[in-house]
């Protein structure tokens, strides 16, 4: 057992209701909301009232690459409303300025603000060039990427944060405690979120993650599929489509990379859980566990069934019509032993309960 487990007992990740025996699609928006109001229904409308109260907080996701940050992030602003909670992902922060870069009227904005926000030991120009690629010899300043991610809160209303991808080095832990303060949420609660997840998750996460070109919202076609899929005749390959309102069944793509698995970035795994252990040695802040896989052998006393993450698999029915089907999945956990992966509002569920007692 890891050390930053040992304060998060496994009841933490008990989704299993007393009386509510109904099976909920959970790739079903609507469905998904009535298994939130089951699941969880009395924490969520205290959390609302600490919302409709004008209440804020900044919250600090801490987890290894394809742990299901954005995922749950987009389910939170699904449950509580995106005027009431943001996401902001510092690596889509700081690829944003190659576009900016490139066009003269965002290029000028985005240098007066760093000219009047940015303090550190190089130069705005000097740090740019870092960014783009341009001067490998200069690593890019933790100031500068603080000024670029204040810059995105200030071009938004005030809502709650869950800030993906900060800290992101040992040597930045200092840094996000005092965050708040640089980004002028002086009287916030801040939190640290920090995902449990086994590496063969990571690894499939990975291996089949696909995501929509409009709304960004990250899916997996062997993991967590939507609800309609499409299939490439000159590829011959299957594709999944977003189901969200507004995307009009956009077809969803793979990022460039992601099907080398977790060895391409096996450094970065090891930081993460470096990370995680020092941020909960820290005392004064409070934190959240979420776990993505319980055992096996306790799974029936925690979970339901249909809360365990399925293999899904296509097939091409007598009218080439996409059929999803699915089958169990079984891994195995960073031990060996036997555990299921959970889908991701379970999961959220327990952020939910964990989050209402702090609040």
């Amino acid at each position: 057992m890891k050390n930053y487990q040992k304060d998060f007992p496994l009841l933490l990740t008990k989704t299993k209701t007393e009386r509510l025996d109904k099976k909920f699609d959970l790739s079903d928006p609507i469905e998904r909301k009535e298994y939130f109001e089951k699941k969880a229904g009395p924490e969520i409308e205290k959390i609302k009232e600490y919302f409709n109260n004008g209440s804020t907080f900044v919250a600090y996701w801490l987890g290894k690459k394809n742990a299901g940050k954005g995922t749950y992030s987009k389910l939170m602003m699904e449950i509580f409303g995106k005027d009431k909670i943001g996401h902001i992902s510092v690596g889509d922060v700081v690829r944003d300025v190659h576009e900016f870069m490139s066009d003269k009227k965002k290029k000028r904005e985005l240098l007066d603000y760093l000219a009047k926000n940015y303090r550190g030991y190089i130069s705005v120009d000097e740090a740019v060039s870092a960014l783009l690629g341009r001067d490998t010899s200069s690593l890019l300043p933790t100031e500068f990427i603080l000024a670029l991610v204040k810059r995105e809160i200030d071009n938004m209303p005030r809502k709650t944060l869950f800030i993906d991808g900060f800290p992101r080095e040992l040597d930045q832990v200092s840094y996000s405690l005092y965050f708040r303060d640089l980004i002028d949420y002086r009287k916030d609660l801040d939190i640290f979120v920090a995902i449990d997840i086994p590496e063969s998750v990571i690894d499939e996460r990975m291996k089949y993650r696909v995501v929509c070109p409009k709304c960004h919202t990250p899916r997996n076609l062997k993991l967590f599929a939507t609800q309609k899929a499409g299939y490439d005749k000159e590829k011959k390959i299957f594709y999944l489509m977003c189901d969200n309102a507004g995307c009009n069944g956009a077809r969803m793509s793979a990022k460039e990379g992601d099907n080398l698995g977790i060895e391409a970035i096996r450094k970065r795994l090891e930081l993460d859980d470096k990370l995680i252990e020092k941020v909960f040695s820290l005392h004064g802040i409070p934190k959240i566990l979420l776990r993505n896989s319980v055992p096996a052998k306790e799974a029936g006393e925690l979970i339901d069934d249909y809360e365990i993450t399925p293999e899904y698999f296509y097939e091409l029915d007598a009218d080439n019509n996409v059929k999803v089907k699915e089958k169990s999945w079984a891994i195995k956990d960073d031990e060996g032993e036997d555990a299921y992966s959970l889908l991701a509002p379970p999961v959220v569920v327990s952020l939910i309960k964990q989050l209402a007692k702090i609040l």
